[in-house]
């Protein structure tokens, strides 16, 4: 240290006499002590203020130019000295020696630009002032075609300079797509696939740059997928998969990308690293099955590749992907479950696997999974069921299957996404299907849980979802026994509150609904209706000018429909409907107009 103390010292006077020999024998010193112990050596470099010094030993054509950038790239791996580094001035000085053509001081500058930038702020911002990337990325271009050992180097160090310039900067990012730097980097790993530092550095850097919305289109115009899927079938190592898997997963978010993965045969690969790690109890092995699972349930969310793995129902890998829904492992279950709903997303998809048998072994898996259950497996398998429920043709066979006895088995789950995915699956299930909504809306255990989260204002999706089905289980089976069932387990006010919903859709429902009710069990229903303000929720929907023809067409259905209720009709009469309907008779929409006059005459009538 006393060596290093004498020998900055002297670096100091030879710098600034300009005593070049002296001056190198002072570097030779500093950057053995750096090599010995980094972080004393700067500290001691920033004590002596010998920074300063070295901006005007950053001469292009000085001698002692690359052990000066390699001093800059020692001190600046030490977080302290970065942002001295930058106060120094060393930045503008640096970014003028890109321009050299010298190999030894390009590399030593692309060492220490990037070593300042690394998680600096303030290293960052003077590179982007200095204009280094632009200069960087140009390099990188020019250089690409090349595939000379030494070059190769060359490349690493500047691909890894641009790396910790734009690292979780989303704008810096965005910088350096905009100047084209990702075809460049495709052709790179295209080109120099045998270099493996170069290759990890363009990794990284796809896996940073992915993550920006506006990098997908360039990288969908170039040749990426092809050339990870090469890259991919090259590796054995467990790390190196991991790497190309971070590119893969935020670039296969884009559709286009999606079908562009497929076509280059990564399915085949992901299917591969399923077969090798299935059965293997490694944390790697469990890592890996995890990752190629996940991507390949990701690369079924296009439609068109999706489709093109379907293959009408006789692709190899569809059936692969099927053969992991009976498997031991929770991962492919869930896997497997999720890719069946992601093929279910069309008619004729939909209908092909119903008739294939997959609902079967859907019920199957649902039932391995009752009693203390994987929640992700549950929703994964209802999900899919939902799904298959759609097509009107699929129901009554799902229905003689069995589905919604196996559904009905998860009735006392607490989780409100197993909740939401088992309401939708019953509620497709039933779309028209009166023998079903019958049965399952006399079903008082089922009734009752409905009536329960319909006050689930925790969780929306599961309220919404309740309603929908209590409104569905009246509508489709217009049974006298099934609204029976609904006033008795308290759920008629639900209704009444479902009319006033945000969506019109749901608010549809449930006047449908309600008009059953008053149709068929009017004096059953009597006290829910006024305990709930059915008549001033009408008066509402009907007063507004927001409100959509329909409703206030089912609105005015309900209100002749209550008239034959004591305590209801003298509330009609307490609002002044009549004032409101009248109105209502020049409604531009011709249903609406007409259904004010029968109302009008049904309440004079009645007045």
């Amino acid at each position: 240290m006393d060596n290093l103390s004498e020998a900055l010292k002297k670096l100091k006077l030879a710098s600034a006499d300009s005593a070049t020999d002296s001056v190198e024998s002072c570097l030779d010193c500093l950057l053995k002590a750096l090599a010995h112990n980094n972080a004393n050596a700067s500290e001691k470099v920033q004590e002596m203020g010998v920074l300063s010094l070295l901006p005007t030993l950053l001469a292009p054509q000085s001698s002692c130019t690359p052990k000066v950038a390699n001093i800059i790239a020692e001190v600046a791996k030490n977080e302290f000295m970065r942002s001295p580094c930058v106060e120094a001035g060393l930045i503008p000085p640096l970014v003028q020696l890109l321009h050299s053509k010298d190999q030894e001081v390009l590399l030593q500058t692309g060492r220490a630009l990037g070593n300042i930038c690394y998680d600096s702020h303030e290293g960052r911002s003077a590179v982007d002032q200095a204009g280094g990337a632009q200069i960087v990325a140009g390099h990188i271009k020019s250089l690409s075609q090349n595939t000379d050992p030494d070059n190769g180097k060359l490349l690493t160090v500047f691909c890894g300079m641009l790396m910790n310039y734009s690292n979780e900067n989303d704008s810096l990012q965005a910088q350096l797509i905009n100047m084209g730097v990702i075809p460049t980097l495709v052709k790179l790993l295209g080109l120099h696939s045998d270099n493996t530092a170069l290759t990890e550095m363009c990794l990284i850097a796809f896996g940073n740059l992915a993550e920006l919305e506006s990098s997908k289109e360039q990288f969908a115009s170039t040749n990426i997928a092809e050339e990870l899927v090469r890259l991919f079938q090259k590796q054995a190592e467990h790390e190196k998969k991991e790497m190309i898997f971070e590119v893969l997963a935020p670039l296969a978010e884009n559709d286009v990308i999606k079908l562009q993965l497929v076509e280059a045969g990564l399915v085949e690969c992901l299917l591969d690293v399923v077969t090798h790690t299935v059965n293997g109890d490694r944390d790697e092995d469990v890592a890996q099955l995890k990752t190629a699972s996940d991507l390949m349930v990701l690369l079924l969310l296009g439609d068109e590749s999706m489709q093109k793995l379907f293959d009408a129902g006789k692709g190899s890998v569809f059936e692969r992907v099927l053969s992991w829904v009976p498997s031991h492992n929770h991962q492919l279950q869930l896997a497997g479950a999720l890719a069946i709903a992601n093929f279910a997303r069309n008619d004729g998809n939909c209908i092909q696997m119903v008739e294939s048998g997959i609902v079967q072994k859907l019920l199957e898996l649902l039932d391995r999974h009752v009693e203390e259950g994987n929640v992700t497996v549950q929703h994964a398998a209802l999900s899919a069921l939902r799904n298959l429920a759609i097509p009107v043709v699929n129901k009554a066979k799902m229905l003689s299957a069995g589905v919604s006895d196996t559904v009905l088995k998860f009735l006392p789950s607490e989780m409100p996404p197993v909740q939401f995915k088992l309401l939708g699956t019953l509620r497709m299930l039933i779309d028209t299907q009166a023998d079903a909504a019958d049965q399952l809306g006399t079903n008082s255990k089922l009734v009752e849980r409905l009536v329960e989260w319909c006050e689930a204002k925790d969780h929306a999706g599961v309220m919404g979802e309740s309603n929908r089905l209590l409104s569905a289980l009246i509508r489709h089976s217009k049974s006298k026994d099934v609204v029976k069932t609904v006033i008795q387990g308290a759920g008629v006010k639900h209704l009444v509150v479902m009319a006033m919903s945000e969506h019109m859709i749901m608010q549809n429902e449930a006047l449908v609904a309600l008009g059953l009710i008053a149709g068929l069990d009017l004096v059953g229903a009597e006290k829910d209706f006024v305990g709930a303000g059915l008549v001033q929720v009408l008066h509402k929907l009907l007063s507004d000018e927001r409100t959509a023809p329909e409703i206030k067409y089912n609105s005015m259905i309900l209100i002749c429909a209550v008239m034959g209720s004591e305590p209801l009709h003298k509330e009609v009469q307490g609002l002044a409907f009549i004032d409101v309907v009248s109105k209502l008779r020049s409604h531009e929409n011709k249903t609406v107009s007409h259904q004010a006059s029968l109302t009008e005459q049904r309440l004079t009538a009645q007045s």
